[in-house]
Parts: C-alpha cells; structure tokens; sequence
C-alpha cells in the first residue's frame, strides 16, 4: 500500500511537471515577465533579464533581443544565434520564465507601473503610488545585490512622443546628500537600470 501511495505521489508530480513545462512552451512573452537566461559555456552571462516596456531585453554579448511575443524556446534560439559569433560553436542556452509581469500592488490609490532592471534583489514591474520618489522605488525593489554597480545607476524615462532620456547617477553621491536625484518623483513607464559591477570596480 505504500509503494502504490509513493508511486501515484511521484506520478502527480511527473503530471505536474509536465503542464508546467507545456505552459511555458506554448506561454507569448511579454512586456514585464522575467526571463532567467543562462549559457553553459560561460556563466557570466546568466542573470534574470525584466522585458522591457518595448519589448526587449539586453543580454550581455548579445545587446538588445526582441522578445515580446515569442514563445520561451524562440528566446532561447535568437539568443543563442545572437552569441553564437563570441563562441566557436553555437553556445547551449536555457532560458525559462521566472515571473509574469503581472504588477504587483503596493497599496494606496492612483498607480503606476515602472520597472527595475539588473542588479536589484527584485527585479520585474511593480506598481507605486504616484508621487514615489526614486530613492523609494529603490527601497521597494529590495536594494542592491552584490554585483551591483551602484555608480553608473540609470532611470530612463520615455516621454509621449517616444523619445527617451537617460539620468545617470552614484548612489553614494545620493545618499550623501550630493545629488537630489533621489528626491525626483517618478513617472509611468520610468525604467530604473543598475548595471554590473565591473572588475575591480
């Protein structure tokens, strides 16, 4: 009787797993979600990439890919031709979908969407009050991780007629009381991007 218990728990989860794995091969990316993309040949690369309200994302050696609409395993293929000219054969990349972009409420009445980008501890899309300041939004998405390039830290804002303005800062400079920047409200659709560490950076 045991065995045939641990036999039908291991077959629901066999069946679990399967769906899950249908869902994403059948799942159109979109502005939001959260890939996870990793190359086995060099692991510097992998991280989780936010799509971009444009649709794309930016994968190191790669630049800028156009994923919106594709399905996870289209991802995977124009990545991986995207690398293939830095490695001496096309390299092997796995890419999944770590979160939909799907906002997630903070709570209060009136709110917008921005997104965070790189080294955060949650990156994705997330909804704020409005009047949110960048130093706030900053908080929210859980700080910096250990790789963070907490110097070169961007907000990108898009205006209405498409064009985009890029603020470059150092964080320390805000948290120093030298740059005001921290105190800039933010608008719908602003992207803040943190950038790698570089060596010995």
């Amino acid at each position: 009787m045991l065995r045939v218990s641990i036999f039908l728990s291991a077959l629901v989860l066999a069946l679990v797993g399967v769906g899950a794995a249908q869902a994403q091969d059948t799942y159109r990316i979109k502005p939001g979600d959260v890939l996870s993309i990793e190359v086995l040949e060099d692991s510097s690369i992998n991280r989780q990439s936010l799509v971009l309200p444009d649709g794309r994302v930016t994968v190191p050696l790669a630049g800028t890919v156009s994923v919106s609409g594709m399905t996870v395993d289209e991802v995977r293929a124009s990545v991986a031709s995207k690398l293939s000219s830095n490695f001496a054969n096309e390299p092997t990349v796995t890419v999944s979908l770590t979160q939909l972009g799907t906002p997630k409420p903070i709570g209060g009445a009136s709110l917008m969407s921005i997104y965070f980008l790189g080294e955060v501890n949650t990156p994705g899309a997330v909804q704020v009050k409005r009047g949110t300041t960048l130093l706030q939004a900053l908080a929210l998405a859980g700080g910096f991780n250990r790789f963070a390039a907490t110097k070169r830290v961007q907000l990108r804002r898009t205006d209405r007629s498409g064009k985009q303005s890029v603020y470059n800062f150092n964080y320390n400079d805000v948290l120093a009381g030298r740059n005001s920047i921290g105190a800039t409200q933010l608008a719908t659709g602003d992207v803040i991007v943190v950038p790698t560490r570089r060596l010995f950076e």
